[in-house]
């Protein structure tokens, strides 16, 4: 077992005042691993980062087919609750007869301010389909009725969660250790930080076909094609898919959690930061998307990530994150 590593350093001034450690994998589509940065083995909970392989069986089952790419990217999408994504999880809950109250996902208040405000000034309180993965549960609802399941969809033992644990399972070459119960109540199926790697490169294959190769396509394209309803405005996978178009998905999950697809180069990227920290994750990931080429290190959203200034109250320059020279340097 190796220790963590380096990934994300926070600067104040000329002094070195946080690190925040990790692990990631670089995997190939035909399972070899391309590098590795602490510990392979580590045990994860992979969080929302693992979305596109939970709608897979979506796809697959064929209760997709009618589906559009928005309907898929909000399907993988941890969305920001902003009146784009909650109109069009409303019209999809209301294409399949039911409504709001059918999500297992519990009420979340927006967390786009300006929408969030103003509820909080008409007195309106938060519902479901602002909660931020309204749209995988609005696919897991499609999902059970194409299975004729029952629509207490999150528990374990219902079809629609088993079908998602052994489409995972498949995709990662591994069999989970056990779940969590995951922030919108759904079960999240542990892994091994290089198994996962492994199912993320199986989504930028060339050479997977037949019902899983169409699956896998659909659902990579369509966060591609809707980077904004897979984040939102602001966001780092929003701002990161838009910095290079079309090139490669990229999925953040909750305690420092981080997940990239790269058709091209056929690999995945999972990332896993010891501390849970969301800013060291995302300056990882633009790391490691650089590090490989897939990000132009010029480009100046990669530059914002790479080394994002750090301002205090009254505006002043106090010091910077960047992304650790173990990441940077090959």
């Amino acid at each position: 077992m190796s220790s963590a590593v380096p990934m994300a350093e926070i600067y104040r001034g000329d002094f070195l005042e946080s690190v925040h450690q990790g692990h990631a994998v670089i995997a190939h589509a035909s399972g070899e691993i391309v590098e590795v940065f602490g510990d392979p083995d580590q045990i994860i909970l992979p969080r929302s980062s693992i979305k596109m392989m939970q709608a897979l069986p979506l796809v697959e089952s064929g209760a997709a087919d009618a589906l559009s790419q928005e309907h898929l990217a909000l399907a993988c999408a941890s969305h920001s609750g902003e009146l784009r994504h909650v109109e069009r999880v409303s019209r999809w809950l209301h294409d399949l007869g039911l409504d709001e109250h059918a999500l297992c996902c519990g009420p979340e208040a927006s967390r786009d301010k300006e929408l969030r405000h103003a509820m909080i000034r008409d007195s309106q309180a938060p519902s479901r389909l602002h909660n931020n993965c309204s749209g995988k549960h609005a696919g897991f609802l499609t999902l059970a009725q194409k299975l004729k399941a029952s629509l207490d969809y999150v528990d374990p033992d219902n079809p629609v969660q088993k079908a998602v644990k052994a489409a995972i399972e498949e995709m990662c070459g591994e069999d989970s250790p056990g779940h969590g119960i995951d922030g919108c109540s759904a079960p999240n199926y542990a892994l091994s930080l290089a198994g996962f790697a492994r199912g993320l490169a199986q989504f930028a294959s060339k050479t997977v076909d037949g019902v899983r190769g169409m699956a896998t396509q659909r659902l990579r394209d369509a966060m591609m094609a809707h980077p904004g309803l897979v984040a939102g405005h602001g966001r780092a996978c929003t701002e990161l898919m838009r910095a290079m178009p079309g090139k490669y998905v990229v999925k953040t999950g909750a305690e420092g959690v981080f997940s990239a697809i790269i058709p091209e180069m056929e690999i995945g990227i999972a990332v896993k930061i010891s501390d849970g920290a969301t800013r060291a994750s995302e300056i990882a990931m633009a790391g490691l998307l650089v590090r490989v080429g897939a990000l132009n290190a010029c480009h100046p959203t990669a530059a914002r990530y790479l080394e994002r200034s750090i301002r205090n109250w009254d505006g002043l320059l106090t010091g910077y994150e960047r992304a650790s020279p173990q990441i940077m340097q090959r």
